[in-house]
């Protein structure tokens, strides 16, 4: 290997996948290519299945939120996760409320994190909010409904600094 060791956490996020079993052949290729180069995988709910979980375990470290449409992982998966990657908190829950407020409503409410991660509307969005706070969904890497493209996202912490990404699949 040439060039720079690699530094940092690499962080892919998945949201509203609504994967049922095996989700070998329901993800796109870019989306698994990524998740095997994760160091952790967040999803933000809507994974539907146990079956996917554990794919996704088998890649690198999961964290998981309940979604509304987890019911069979009702118990098995928390409503909300606080975590940490190079010094930046980060929380992560399925349903961030109305896009009107989300800003100044998530500041309130997670105060401490630097990143929060949410998904259930299946629309990408990687904006700050009040205070330097990263809103973060990264879309549904398989149902884009009203979105042109079906999106992912990766989250790149380093120095306790983070960068968002969505990619398009």
């Amino acid at each position: 290997m040439t060039g720079r060791p690699r530094s940092g956490t690499k962080v892919v996020v998945l949201a509203d996948t609504h994967i049922v079993g095996s989700g070998s052949g329901r993800l796109p290729e870019p989306v698994w290519d990524a998740l095997r180069s994760a160091d952790v995988i967040l999803h933000a709910g809507d994974v539907v299945s146990a079956e996917f979980l554990d794919e996704l375990r088998a890649l690198a470290p999961v964290h998981a939120v309940l979604g509304n449409n987890d019911r069979p992982l009702v118990g098995a998966l928390p409503d909300q996760v606080e975590l940490a990657f190079d010094g930046v908190g980060v929380t992560m829950l399925h349903d961030s409320g109305a896009r009107r407020g989300r800003e100044a409503r998530m500041s309130r409410r997670f105060p401490s994190a630097g990143v929060v991660v949410f998904g259930h509307s299946h629309i990408p969005y990687n904006e700050p909010g009040v205070a330097g706070q990263l809103l973060f969904n990264p879309g549904s890497a398989t149902q884009r409904r009203r979105q042109p493209r079906r999106t992912f996202g990766v989250l790149h912490f380093e120095g306790g600094e983070v960068i968002g990404e969505i990619v398009p699949t």
